[in-house]
């Protein structure tokens, strides 16, 4: 397996608000390699943000390449990984963020921090399964287990000895610093017989709120204070997460546990396991999906734009086409190739950074700036498919000023099943204003859309038959699907060019 510095999880890197971040990458793999530092603003360091051929040229066999940026107005919990096919499998770590010297938490001041990440476990080698996918057209196999910082648990068979263990001790409060990392799929999560309070998602502070079981996407991060009981009971208790699912493909239907336990606790004793939500529990998605709000202070307001200046409407979804085996039949629907769209353009990975072509003004043959703000065809996005489920294919981007506004609605389609799609925006953060089932109304839903203490991230799951309404300021953008069956040609999504700047975007690699 690819690691870094021979560690599953990697490396954790800690830094302060304000930092200063110099990191070099070494390749000594036979593949190609990028590091994407999740969640990061780059603000004018477009270079350092990580996606190959996007932002920078992989770093090839034997090469290096020196990430330099500066954590500029965050503090919390983000992550890294691998930014080239599915490489982040096992390349990924923690990255967090502490405030200012001198600057409490605005929640209780926990006694122990924990970082707890959740993966995919494949037993056999992850690109081999992301390459047969792409030769067949068809979804790629499924994970064998969840993890939890790279173990799977007992509920694994032969997997007892490997299950992360959370000693505590009672009458404390942790700080448990949740990530996904996951390649695939939205996770539930829950400790048994406790209670968890959110305080924070992807690196921004919410008001908090108790809940009994989390909800968290692909990408996402979401930190949580945990309350021991006052005394040692006489039981430990199972840390359990498992899939939420709302799509018609295959999925790893299985559970990650790891265990808390309290110190000193009999050596015999019971073990609690946690109650979770129904895998396609979308009603209990929702509901906690929209508890998260901002904290909107005076000391962490939220900026939400009031004025807009670009408005775009973006279909989400899967869609097909032909295939280009030798005996022309893919695994893909009606014998074709699956591919994953945004206004049903599927993206084509160039063989050379956008970045570099845009910077060097080279970009003729690289990109075109076309890409539609609004669907090429317009349908009943939630309601019966249309016949003709053909994609077009190219490398499009949207060309934005320096400083515009923007809004999105982002449309998911029943084209070939209705699900929920996860979306990051590399390089900077996007207010959820609003969010609902069915199509998007333009002249009923932004009357409902919520411009006081939106949420605050990067990393948003579109609504199964649903949309979601973000706003956010052009520094410096991009944008893509974090989808297990968005695999043609390996991208999904668009680009967000900035003019008047250094500052560039492009799509997010497709799981």
């Amino acid at each position: 397996m690819v690691t870094v510095n021979g560690k599953f999880p990697g490396p954790r890197i800690m830094a302060r608000e304000g930092d200063r971040l110099l990191i070099e990458v070494v390749n000594h793999v036979p593949n190609n390699i990028s590091i994407h530092w999740h969640g990061i603003r780059q603000l004018r360091s477009g270079w350092a943000d990580g996606p190959a051929y996007v932002t920078q040229c992989p770093i090839q066999t034997g090469q290096s390449y020196l990430y330099n940026f500066t954590v500029d107005g965050q503090r919390g919990t983000l992550w890294w990984h691998a930014h080239v096919s599915w490489l982040r499998s096992t390349v990924y770590g923690p990255l967090i963020i502490l405030p200012k010297k001198g600057v409490p938490y605005p929640f209780t001041k926990p006694y122990k921090e924990v970082p707890i990440i959740f993966g995919e476990w494949f037993n056999v080698d992850p690109e081999a399964i992301i390459s047969q996918a792409l030769q067949t057209g068809g979804g790629p196999n499924v994970s064998d287990s969840y993890t939890i910082n790279g173990l799977p648990g007992p509920l694994y068979n032969c997997s007892a000895k490997d299950t992360f263990k959370l000693k505590v001790k009672p009458g404390k409060t942790y700080l448990l610093r949740l990530i996904n990392a996951a390649l695939n799929d939205e996770l539930f999560f829950s400790i048994a017989n406790h209670s968890l309070t959110v305080v924070e998602a992807d690196a921004i502070y919410v008001k908090p709120f108790e809940t009994e079981t989390i909800l968290i996407t692909p990408g996402q991060t979401t930190n949580v204070l945990l309350k021991t009981k006052s005394k040692i009971p006489n039981a430990s208790f199972l840390m359990a997460a498992r899939p939420y699912v709302t799509g018609q493909g295959t999925f790893d239907n299985s559970t990650v546990a790891g265990i808390l336990q309290y110190s000193k606790s009999p050596k015999k004793f019971p073990l609690f396991k946690p109650s979770l939500p129904a895998l396609n529990d979308t009603a209990y998605a929702t509901n906690f999906t929209n508890k998260i709000r901002s904290l909107a202070t005076i000391q962490y307001p939220a900026n939400v734009p009031l004025k807009v200046d670009k408005r775009f409407f973006f279909t989400i979804g899967l869609g097909t086409s032909p295939c280009d085996q030798q005996n022309g039949t893919c695994q893909g629907p009606n014998g074709m190739r699956f591919s994953a769209t945004v206004n049903n353009i599927s993206f084509v990975q160039p063989n050379t950074a956008l970045l570099q072509s845009h910077y060097s003004g080279q970009s003729n043959g690289i990109y075109s700036p076309d890409f539609p703000i609004s669907p090429l065809t317009w349908f009943n996005y939630t309601g019966s498919p249309p016949n003709n489920t053909m994609v077009n294919n190219g490398t499009k981007l949207v060309v934005l000023n320096f400083n515009t506004s923007v809004e999105v609605i982002m449309q998911d389609t029943s084209i070939l099943g209705a699900e929920s799609h996860p979306l990051h925006l590399h390089g900077f953060n996007f207010f959820v204003v609003g969010q609902g089932f069915g199509n998007y109304d333009p002249n009923k839903d932004p009357k409902k859309f919520n411009l006081v203490d939106p949420i605050e991230r990067n990393t948003i799951g579109v609504p199964s038959g649903g949309w979601v309404a973000i706003r956010g300021m052009v520094y410096a953008l991009s944008f893509g699907s974090s989808h297990e069956l968005g695999i043609e040609d390996g991208l999904v999504g668009f680009g967000w060019k900035v003019t008047q700047s250094k500052a560039f975007s492009a799509a997010k690699r497709s799981s």
